[in-house]
C-alpha cells in the first residue's frame, strides 16, 4: 500500500502562506507544512486546532499531586508514624515540597509521552522526507491524496499561481 503526496516548495514565507491559504480555501486538505523557522500565522492558515497538551499536563499534574499526597500520608501516618518535635503525623506543610516536585515531574513526563505518541516518534519510526533541504532553507507544503475527489491538476495550478518554485509527486510506501 502506498501513499501519494503532492509536494510544493517555496522560497519565502509570504509565498508559502499565500499557497497554504489558497489551497485550503479551495477545499484541499494539507498534510503538513515544513519550514526552517516558525512562521507567524501558519497554524491559522492551515486550520489547525489549538493544542490539547495543556489538558494532558493538567491531568498528569493532578495524578502527580494525588500520588504524592497518598504516598506521604501513607508513609507518615500509617506505615511509619514518628513523633518528631511534637508535630502532628499528618503535617500538611511538610508535604508541600514533595507534592510540588511530583506534580511538576508527572506533568512533564505526561507531556513528553503524549507528544511522542501523538507525533509517532517512537523508537524505530521512519521519518517522511519529502524534499531534501525542506527545513534547512526551503519551505514545503505537502498535500495528501486520499480519495478520487482530489484533483491534482487544480492543486498544481493553485500552487504555481501562489509562487511555488518546485512541484512534484511523491509516492511513499506505508510502513506498518
Amino acid at each position: 500500500m502506498s501513499r501519494e503526496f503532492l509536494v510544493a516548495t517555496f522560497r519565502d514565507e509570504q509565498s508559502l502562506l499565500a499557497g497554504v491559504r489558497t489551497v485550503r480555501a479551495r477545499g484541499f486538505r494539507i498534510y503538513d507544512v515544513y519550514a526552517p523557522y516558525p512562521v507567524h500565522g501558519l497554524d491559522e492558515a492551515m486550520g489547525l486546532r489549538r493544542s490539547r497538551l495543556p489538558v494532558v499536563a493538567l491531568l498528569g499534574g493532578m495524578a502527580g499531586l494525588a500520588s504524592a499526597v497518598a504516598l506521604q500520608v501513607y508513609t507518615a501516618v500509617y506505615d511509619w508514624p514518628l513523633n518528631v518535635g511534637g508535630k502532628p503525623e499528618n503535617s500538611t506543610l511538610a508535604f508541600v515540597p514533595i507534592t510540588f516536585e511530583l506534580t511538576v515531574l508527572f506533568a512533564g513526563l505526561t507531556i513528553v509521552a503524549a507528544f511522542l505518541l501523538r507525533s509517532r516518534l517512537f523508537p524505530g519510526a521512519r521519518a517522511l522526507q519529502f524534499q531534501a533541504g525542506a527545513t534547512d532553507d526551503l519551505f514545503a507544503v505537502a498535500l495528501r491524496r486520499r480519495d478520487d475527489a482530489f484533483d491534482p491538476s487544480e492543486a498544481w495550478r493553485l500552487l504555481e499561481e501562489s509562487g511555488a518554485c518546485l512541484i512534484r509527486y511523491v509516492r511513499q510506501r506505508a510502513v506498518v
